[in-house]
């Protein structure tokens, strides 16, 4: 129950890292977290957005893997 309380507060952390971000897209994307995974998902138009995504929560994802399933629109 301990890690799931934790996992739970990692994936509230990058959701309120990303809501923080400059660039607005970043802020509408979804965050979830499953097992040892953190799962990003939405919408942006460019490839740079969708790295820019993992790159900011990576560095508080601790053991979690990052998933980046954000699906990039022109």
């Amino acid at each position: 129950m301990m890690e799931q309380t934790y996992q739970q507060d990692i994936a509230s952390a990058a959701t309120e890292i990303l809501s923080r971000s400059s660039v607005a897209e970043l802020r509408k994307l979804r965050v979830d977290e499953s097992g040892n995974e953190l799962k990003l998902s939405g919408h942006v138009r460019s490839f740079y957005h969708k790295q820019l995504a993992q790159e900011s929560v990576r560095p508080i994802a601790g053991g979690l893997r990052v998933i980046n399933s954000v699906d990039v629109t022109h």
